[in-house]
């Protein structure tokens, strides 16, 4: 059995930089390839609220979700270097009985006539990326700026290859089950609220939700399904206020900051976490497909591939 000792991983947002750590610190030498910077990336743009939202298959997702959850519990020890803190809030008409066996791990979750009020890990995405990159680098890593166009070329430079391009995988695996599905926020100034707010709305692609970040509260949002569209929506903008607004009236008067738009990258059989061999011997390990839970996967799942890469190729 040939043992890997380099990796790259391709794509640099929280699924890629999260693998690349996980790797890295296990002694392997880790290179991550990506065409954008951390901040320029989906993940960049995620509410960020630890919870297994739109993402398959469910028998495993539990697994990861509580595996990324114990992590994220310990970085929150450190908020302002890490970008994770514990805030509380409430999932409006959420049920116990609705969610899988992971929500009977949730510790001071409480099932009220209002819906699931649960404090629980909130993501400050830009610094977090920031953060991973650091303890990337001082586990002997690097990042670089690459344009990746097939995974045959990345091969050629490193025994194992990791694909962690979400969207990008629809045309580098090929996998036409990729699929964007369009999230759009609102950033405004935050008139003191302390606590999150999730609703989701099962008739529409409509959810509400706000999330009190540093120094700004985040509103949305949105989930369309095969649109690709990456700029702001002034319609779709102000519909995001009025229904965040109709939970907490004085949103409708916080000054907007500027607008966000990600795309999911939902894949229709659910996250990958597989291997392969390419040709001339070498090894991919994909890692995509973590639709618009990234975030709350993001440990367990590169710990699953990082155990493919440990395994080897053959």
């Amino acid at each position: 059995m040939v043992v890997v000792t380099e990796v790259i991983v391709v794509g640099g947002g929280v699924a890629g930089l999260t693998t690349a750590v996980t790797l890295a610190e296990r002694g392997l030498r880790v290179r991550v390839w990506s065409r954008d910077p951390a901040g320029a990336t989906t993940s960049a743009v995620a509410g960020a609220l630890w919870w297994p939202y739109r993402i398959e298959p469910a028998e495993r997702v539990g697994g990861w979700s509580l595996e990324t959850l114990e992590v994220y519990e310990g970085l929150a020890d450190a908020p302002r270097e890490t970008g994770v803190r514990r805030v509380p809030g409430l999932h409006g008409g959420e049920r116990f009985a609705a969610l899988g066996p992971w929500a009977a791990e949730l510790e001071g979750a409480v099932e009220t006539a209002e819906g699931l009020r649960v404090t629980l890990p909130l993501l400050d995405m830009p610094v977090h990326l920031a953060w991973l990159e650091r303890r990337l680098l001082a586990a002997g890593g690097a990042v670089e700026r690459r344009a990746v166009t097939g995974f045959g070329e990345v091969a050629a430079r490193g025994r194992a290859v990791v694909n962690c391009t979400g969207l990008g995988a629809r045309e580098l695996v090929p996998d036409p089950g990729v699929r964007p599905v369009r999230g759009q926020l609102v950033v405004v100034e935050n008139p003191g609220i302390e606590e999150w707010f999730t609703r989701a709305d099962p008739a529409s692609a409509a959810t509400t939700y706000f999330f009190p970040q540093p120094g700004r509260l985040v509103l949305g949002g949105t989930a369309e399904a095969d649109d690709p569209r990456t700029e702001a929506d002034p319609v779709t903008a102000r519909e995001i206020v009025a229904r965040c607004a109709r939970v907490r009236p004085e949103i409708a008067g916080a000054r907007v900051l500027g607008h966000r738009v990600g795309l999911r990258p939902v894949r229709e059989a659910g996250v990958r976490i597989e291997a392969e061999t390419l040709p001339g011997g070498g090894l991919l390990v994909h890692n995509y497909g973590h639709g618009g839970a990234g975030v709350t996967v993001a440990w367990g799942c590169a710990r699953a591939a990082a155990a493919l890469v440990d395994r080897g190729p053959g």
